[in-house]
Formats: structure tokens, sequence, C-alpha cells
């Protein structure tokens, strides 16, 4: 199935909290998206992995994935190495997505940003015909996606760009509370963790409208690019 747009990222959540509202804008236009979680989160302080898998696939639905696969890396230790690689390039290579969205360059936790770099360099390896991959049993051709694009998410990074995610930013929230074991729950008992204080969501709404005060609208999602963006009318600018 070939996607529009691809999120690639550490741990189910991530591109919730991410780029959920850019997925949606994007969906709204008749694109077609879809997510590929590294890990299932297994390492995390809150669930399991088998709620995590649960909780992506609910939130799948409210993100109206055309496609959503689970790499199964291992959480905390997987590496930007050859095996990892190849394992991707073939997911990117099956997907053949125009634009890849994935994790901050750098940030709070440490897969944020190792993901990030794998990402980025399979992405450019997929375009390399001398790299051969099979998918099921069928030798697949190189594909390169044309951008890869980097969300911001626990520190603040300077965006390259912000989209305007106001009109699906319920929708957005939606997706995020689907993941019911990693955010503030009054009944649980589970230990607390950074997310699941009561006001992490808050966090991320003041995140966004600031972001999306950026740009005169309520709410944004931003990004950093790796390379120079490019338009062909200055009027495709806010």
């Amino acid at each position: 199935m070939k996607l529009d747009i691809l999120a690639i990222a550490a741990h189910p959540d991530d591109v919730e909290l991410g780029c959920a509202g850019t997925l949606l804008v994007h969906l709204r236009a008749g694109r077609k998206t879809g997510v590929i979680d590294l890990t299932r989160g297994e390492l995390g302080t809150r669930g399991s992995a088998a709620q995590r898998d649960r909780e992506a696939a609910d939130a799948s639905r409210v993100l109206g994935l055309s496609a959503r696969e689970n790499m199964g890396f291992a959480d905390g230790f997987f590496e930007n190495n050859r095996e990892h690689q190849l394992k991707l390039i073939t997911a990117i290579r099956r997907y053949q997505p125009e634009i890849v969205l994935t994790n901050a360059i750098e940030d709070r936790h440490s897969d944020h940003g190792r993901g990030s770099k794998l990402v980025s360099d399979s992405c450019f390896l997929a375009g390399l015909v001398k790299i051969e991959t099979s998918d099921n049993g069928v030798r697949q051709g190189a594909w390169r996606p044309k951008a890869v694009y980097h969300f911001i998410q626990d520190r603040l990074l300077v965006p390259d760009l912000v989209v305007d995610v106001t009109d699906v930013w319920e929708q957005k929230l939606d997706s995020i509370r689907a993941y019911k074991t990693q955010f503030f729950d009054p009944n649980s008992e589970e230990p607390e963790t950074h997310i699941s204080k009561p006001d992490f969501l808050n966090f991320i709404e003041a995140r966004a409208l600031e972001l999306g005060h950026s740009i005169g609208v309520k709410y944004g999602e931003g990004f950093t690019k790796e390379r120079n963006l490019g338009v062909r009318n200055l009027f495709d600018l806010l």
C-alpha cells in the first residue's frame, strides 16, 4: 500500500503526541497516512506491551490510518545499525511514502534521538538500488522519500515549519487519550510518571498554543527539517 505520509517513531504514543494533528490535517485533504512504531514501549513504567498494542490500535482508528505496524525492536536498546536499517528499509520501500515524519533530533528520552537518526539513515539508504531487500518473497525496488521532517517532543526546539492543526485539535487529543495506561487516570494504582501527571496534557496544549501563535493560528505542530524547503508560489506560505 502506497502512503503519502508515513510517521515513524520510537514508541507507541510518540506520533500521537508529536504529529497526530498533521496526520489528521492531511487525512482530511484526502492523503493516505500510516504509522510505524519501532518498539512496543515495553520498558514503559505504566502498562504492558500488550496493552500498548491495543491502545495503538484504538489511536489508529481515531487517526483514520491506512496502515500501522510495529517493528518489534527492543525498547531502550535498539541500535542504528545494519540489521535495524535493513528491516526499516524494507518497510519504507513497502509503503513508498512521499514524506516521512519522525522523532525529534534530540530529546529527553534517548530512544527519540537514536530513533530519529535510524529513520533518517534508513530513508536515505532505501533509495540506493544496490541495497537489496524483499517483502514476502518479492524483490523490492529502491524508494527514497522526498522529505523527512522531525517533530518536536519534550524539549523545545526551534521549528523550521509549523502546521496549523487548529481544526483537528480535539481529535488529536482523542488519539492521545487512547493510551489510557500512559496518561493521567485518577483511578490508576500504577506509579506516577513524567507523562501521567495531571498537568501533562496542559503542557501539550501550551506548546501547541505557542507554536500556533508563531504563525497566527490557535494550535500548531512544529517540525525541524533536514534540507531546505522549496515552494513554487510564495502564497503557499501563511
